[in-house]
């Protein structure tokens, strides 16, 4: 369809919607960034602090590219093929699941093919977009559907979310189909709404249909847009409201009552819901209520690994609650929106400290297996009727195919790719940002001249970067580095220029004309730290990583008699094959110096016990009254460590030595420890 023909298209929709004027709106080219946006009119959206690139703009390298590479051959690569609720789904002409699990498997696996420019992969997702676009129904409802979706009732959720995927697609291929088809399916929903408003998922998810109407209205300025934006935050919950109720600050009791309000999945993604608000109307309390969120989800139900807790429901700060991998991709992706909107270095930090542990400790190393919850001190991973979730099941934190709900196995998919997407974003004035770090190369247009911004690093079990510029011929613009909080002494060095100091938890600019190619060398360094969490127990961190107790494990199959469980994408118990009931001995005037730690090669599985590129070893000594109960490795009492009483015997048990790897390389592991004291 030609450009102008698309524009009248879009005008047609919009009919006896006030519209203004449709300017611009080319295709993103994936390789070079989206053509320029046309200024937003009085009104508008505020404009965003850093702009992402493009999909496929990114592309990684290192350890990441492995990390990536890994995960296309696993599970994600492969769902479609043999997993019915993905493969045989009505979104793509099948009989099986018609509501989410397709467009959420979508939302992963489209910046993955893209991001790895995977022919296979690329392939079979273009074959199922062009079923569901050609498949829309000239009233803007897709197929999967019945009538109009409003009406008969039915939740609006998965369309939301299908919008979401489409956009995605349109900006990594430029197919103006996909864009036409998001623009005739949010008209509808315009409409619908005053039928039907939002209830259920749609109404805890009214956000998420944002980020298609956003998308559309930066590319047309067509008003009604901006209309549809407003209703559907006046018919979703107000999570500003919500998070002033005490009920959001008390854990779910074990085993108890499932709440649409303290849903984990919901939270993870609301995150995100205050940016969205702000770019509407500029209201300061959105601004505020972005970080105040965070801050009492970490004081309520807050774990070391930068993720709250919610074994379906909010459960406290117990590291032996569960956080499910859902929570976790949706709270990065929420992240990466908030650090896009605002600009604020924090966002950067926790977005790093989430995807470096809670993410990659959520799945086997090979990717062909996940849970569904994780715990923070997790000694053993088996079937456990005796568990103490607040409403999941007893296969909650095995690693399987799809262990309690399958819901995970579709939307697990989307963590790294996105993360690899959102390292870097624009910036107002032509420049480029260091949102996070990883090993990648990114490719953009700076007042008309190609750049490509490369980092080769280990980071993060290292701390040292090498960023380089290549421009293709002299051309001035900024580069931008988030310095990370934690990184005290923090060093640059530009070209041959004198070695600088950075502030820790800043945005540093460097402005300049960049010539040929320039080298930079960054230094992050990295102190370990021992924190005091729950019940007094204490964790071992050291710059974005957080370390846990190597356990020896064993893996055992089970439920091999169910569909699609052949290997290697079967289900597992995980067990120790060692002791695990340790406690850190930590002089409390020096906890710092508990930990001594090694440098390792990152190995070809980044993210397993084999594979750490970083090694802590202590001293501990093991608790024999500290044993397994309900399943798992039993709470940390303070009575039972009594820090606070020097004079009482908590474990005679000799000192030995004993390893630390990053939480993410471990798929059993004890992270919050018992203290103890020097003997």
């Amino acid at each position: 369809m030609a450009s102008c023909d698309r524009r009248e298209f879009l005008s047609s929709v919009a009919a006896g919607v006030a519209a203004s004027a449709v300017a611009g709106g080319a295709a993103a080219d994936a390789q070079q960034g989206a053509k320029a946006a046309p200024a937003a009119p009085a009104g508008g959206l505020a404009p965003l602090a850093f702009t992402p690139l493009p999909v496929g703009a990114i592309r990684p390298t290192g350890w990441l590219l492995r990390q990536l590479r890994i995960q296309a051959d696993g599970l994600t690569g492969h769902l479609d093929e043999f997993w019915p609720d993905v493969g045989q789904s009505q979104w793509f002409g099948g009989t099986a699941e018609g509501w989410e699990r397709a467009p959420y498997w979508l939302d992963g696996a489209i910046p993955l093919a893209w991001i790895l420019d995977d022919a296979p992969m690329k392939a079979r997702i273009t074959r199922y977009i062009d079923f569901i676009v050609t498949h829309q129904r000239a009233d803007g409802w897709y197929s999967p559907y019945p009538e109009d979706a409003v009406s008969k009732r039915y939740d609006m959720w998965a369309i939301l979310l299908a919008n979401k995927v489409l956009v995605q697609y349109h900006e990594a291929t430029g197919e103006e189909r996909a864009l036409d088809a998001v623009a005739k399916s949010l008209k509808a929903i315009l409409a619908g709404l005053d039928r039907t408003p939002l209830y259920g998922w749609g109404k805890f998810r009214w956000y998420e249909g944002l980020v298609p109407a956003y998308y559309v209205y930066e590319r047309t300025r067509e008003t009604w847009l901006l209309d549809l934006a407003r209703k559907l935050r006046d018919q979703g919950v107000d999570f500003e409201a919500l998070f002033k109720t005490d009920d959001i600050q008390r854990p779910t009791p074990r085993r108890g009552l499932w709440k649409w309000t303290k849903h984990v999945v919901n939270t993870g993604m609301a995150a995100k819901a205050a940016g969205m608000n702000w770019r509407l109307d500029r209201r300061p309390g959105d601004k505020a209520f972005a970080s105040a969120m965070i801050e009492l989800l970490d004081r309520a139900h807050g774990q070391v690994t930068g993720m709250f807790s919610g074994d379906e429901c909010l459960a406290g700060r117990n590291p032996i609650q569960g956080t499910e991998l859902c929570a976790v991709v949706e709270f990065m992706y929420s992240l990466e929106h908030l650090f896009s909107v605002f600009g604020d270095g924090a966002f950067g930090d926790r977005l790093e400290r989430v995807a470096f542990n809670a993410l990659p400790a959520a799945f086997a190393p090979d990717m062909w297996s996940h849970q569904y919850d994780q715990q923070v001190n997790q000694a053993q991973c088996t079937i456990n009727p005796d568990h103490l979730w607040t409403t999941n099941g007893p296969e909650s934190n095995l690693y399987g195919l799809e262990p309690n709900f399958g819901c995970c196995t579709a939307n697990m998919h989307q963590g790294w790719p996105k993360f690899a997407s959102h390292l870097w974003m624009r910036t107002p004035d032509e420049g480029i940002c260091a949102v996070a770090y990883a090993p990648s190369r990114a490719s953009f247009k700076a007042r008309g001249v190609a750049v490509t911004v490369s980092l080769d690093t280990d980071y993060p079990f290292r701390e040292h970067l090498a960023i380089s510029v290549e421009a293709e011929r002299p051309v001035a613009f900024p580069l931008v580095l988030r310095v990370p909080a934690w990184a005290d002494g923090a060093t640059i060095r530009v070209g041959s220029l004198p070695e600088r100091r950075m502030t820790p938890g800043s945005l540093h600019r460097v402005d300049r004309e960049w010539r040929g190619k320039v080298d930079i060398a960054l230094r992050f360094p990295m102190k370990a730290t021992v924190t005091e969490r729950y019940n007094e127990a204490v964790a071992v961190e050291r710059g974005p990583l957080v370390y846990s107790l190597k356990i020896d494990e064993t893996w055992t199959r089970v439920n091999a008699d169910r569909p699609h469980r052949e290997l290697p994408h079967g289900d597992f118990e995980v067990r120790p094959a060692g002791p695990w009931n340790y406690g850190l001995v930590v002089d409390p005037a020096r906890p710092e110096q508990a930990v001594r730690f090694e440098e390792r090669p990152v190995g070809e599985q980044p993210f397993s016990p084999q594979g750490a590129g970083m090694v802590g070893t202590a001293t501990g000594r093991k608790m024999p009254t500290w044993k397994i109960a309900h399943g798992w490795a039993a709470e940390i009492s303070p009575a039972d460590v009594a820090w606070s009483d020097p004079s009482r015997v908590v474990t005679d048990e000799p000192d030995e030595t004993v390893t630390l790897i990053p939480y993410g390389c471990t798929n059993i592991r004890i992270t919050e420890f018992p203290k103890l004291r020097p003997r």
